[in-house]
């Protein structure tokens, strides 16, 4: 059976950075169109600028979030290389389970555990990282496939802030429209959120839309 398009982009990419994107993607066309609403009045800026300005900017801060994505991603197996590393080097037992102890902590798990079953857990990773040999950390195939999930993200929320300004004649009007359809996509992400983490749908929508519209108030407010 064929895979939708969201669990494509999901099997590519964590769901929560995914969410995560468009929420950015989606803040920073809202943070242009709302903005612009105060150019027009005082310098009537056109309509082709804008939708230009807007896709451009998203599709730029794509590319730039891709960029931060491979740096760490490439620290983070760097990181476990070395731990790796260490572990192996390590001069005793007892120093080679701190440290798997410290860089994987239980009691940040979503769950209570017993402290009796966290030492067969941490001896079960350290047999593993003793009889394994290290491999060179390197980006892989699917991490390369993640960054241009990202730029994708990122880019195409560009695209319902820019539609009403291709249907609709009056420039005012189309703002309007945009940064409703981006208020009610904010909404969605939320929502969207909550359904992949278990959470309330209906709060989350509300809670991220409130959210957006508090960073994209901060951002205008101090001239981004």
């Amino acid at each position: 059976m064929t895979s939708n398009p969201i669990e494509r982009v999901t099997d590519i990419i964590d769901p929560g950075d995914a969410l995560g994107e468009v929420l950015f993607g989606l803040i920073m066309a809202l943070t242009l169109t709302v903005g612009s609403r105060l150019v027009f009045e005082e310098e009537g800026l056109d309509a082709q600028e804008l939708i230009v300005a807007t896709v451009g900017c998203n599709v730029a801060w794509g590319i730039i979030d891709a960029v931060l994505f491979v740096l760490g991603t490439t620290f983070y197996k760097s990181r476990r290389l070395r731990l790796f590393r260490q572990i192996k080097a390590a001069g005793s037992e007892t120093a080679a389970l701190n440290m798997l102890a410290k860089e994987f902590p239980i009691e940040e798990a979503p769950f209570s555990a017993k402290a009796a079953d966290a030492d067969p857990l941490y001896r079960s990773l350290l047999t593993l990282a003793r009889r394994a040999d290290p491999v060179r950390a390197s980006l892989s195939k699917n991490d390369l496939l993640a960054a241009l999930a990202v730029v994708f993200l990122v880019s195409v929320t560009s695209i319902p802030a820019v539609t009403p300004l291709f249907l609709i004649d009056s420039a005012h009007l189309a703002l309007r429209v945009s940064n409703l359809f981006l208020i009610m996509l904010l909404f969605v992400t939320g929502y969207a959120w909550a359904k992949f983490s278990g959470g309330r749908p209906f709060y989350a929508g509300m809670t991220m839309t409130c959210l957006g519209l508090l960073l994209v108030a901060i951002a205008v407010a101090l001239g981004g």
